[in-house]
């Protein structure tokens, strides 16, 4: 654990998501580095992609969630 410094602006923008998401400020910045990061591990995923890919993570019980892969879809006949 450390400490991580942001502008004034960011922390702003924390603080109203975490409140209209229901979530502390700590986890809203942790969602939003995971999703963040995982966009850039997979830049071809969109958003509901990378939201698929934590839940797989969290259910595997994978800590990382860097180290799930996406999804293979089936190729047409």
């Amino acid at each position: 654990m450390g400490i991580l410094k942001i502008s004034q602006q960011m922390h702003e923008n924390l603080r109203s998501s975490s409140a209209a998401l229901s979530r502390s400020i700590n986890s809203q910045a942790e969602h939003w580095l995971r999703v963040g990061m995982l966009a850039e591990l997979n830049p071809n995923l969109c958003y509901g992609e990378i939201c698929q890919l934590l839940i797989r993570a969290h259910q595997s019980g994978d800590l990382n969630p860097a180290t799930v892969q996406p999804a293979v879809e089936p190729e047409e006949a």
